[in-house]
């Protein structure tokens, strides 16, 4: 089996998302010793913020009369959809950057839907997608950014309802805590928050590495 993991977060060390995706990892390693793990880190390996337009202008444009940009354009677009046809468990880790989705993620769906076999069709219908997400703050019921996080339905609608997947959640808040003193009341809280969090990220992992084997 193949696990497809791709991580969006700016930073390679000391990342929220990152910790939540490697515990994901490990225990679907758990199962599937000596399988392959195919990875993009494209919040460092970043994709060029010019590759969507090129894509999408090289669908309404000849083949003959394509430039390099576009023919590479759609290259790129081809080899992300490959990755994630290919892979048998998909697992993503995205935060949460200032109330939305992260530019170096949503240039890669945007790249990826500019692909022909990811337009308007449910291409990873029932394909088994972790989502690790992460936020500074707090965004639940009663608190004062209640509905500013503008990213986790965002990616709920695309992955799930748009692409067919079959979405579990991983998230955690206050990351920040212990990071901006103006969060220091929340120290507990917070704590609890992060294991319940690598708990949801132990246990999403098992539930992964579980899945049968295709045929």
């Amino acid at each position: 089996m193949t696990l497809f993991r791709l991580d969006a977060s700016i930073r390679t060390h000391g990342s929220a998302s990152r910790e939540i995706a490697d515990i994901v990892e490990q225990e679907w390693r758990v199962a599937h010793s000596g399988d392959s793990v195919v990875t993009r880190h494209i919040g460092v390996d970043t994709l060029p913020s010019t590759v969507w337009a090129a894509a999408v202008t090289a669908g309404m444009t000849p083949a003959q009369e394509q430039t390099a940009e576009q023919r590479d354009a759609v290259a790129l677009a081809a080899t992300l959809v490959d990755e994630l046809i290919a892979a048998d468990a998909i697992l993503f880790a995205v935060p949460l950057y200032n109330y939305g989705v992260s530019q170096h993620f949503k240039t890669y769906l945007d790249v990826v839907l500019a692909d022909p076999r990811a337009t308007g069709v449910p291409f990873l219908a029932g394909k088994p997608v972790v989502l690790a997400t992460v936020r500074g703050g707090a965004y639940g019921p009663g608190t004062p950014r209640e509905g500013w996080d503008h990213s986790t339905p965002y990616l709920r609608r695309v992955i799930a309802d748009c692409w067919g997947a079959e979405l579990t959640l991983v998230e955690r808040e206050f990351t920040l805590v212990g990071v901006n003193p103006a969060l220091d009341a929340f120290t507990d809280e917070a704590a609890q928050l992060h294991a319940g969090a690598l708990q949801a990220a132990r246990e999403a992992g098992r539930a992964l590495g579980a899945l049968p084997v295709p045929a």
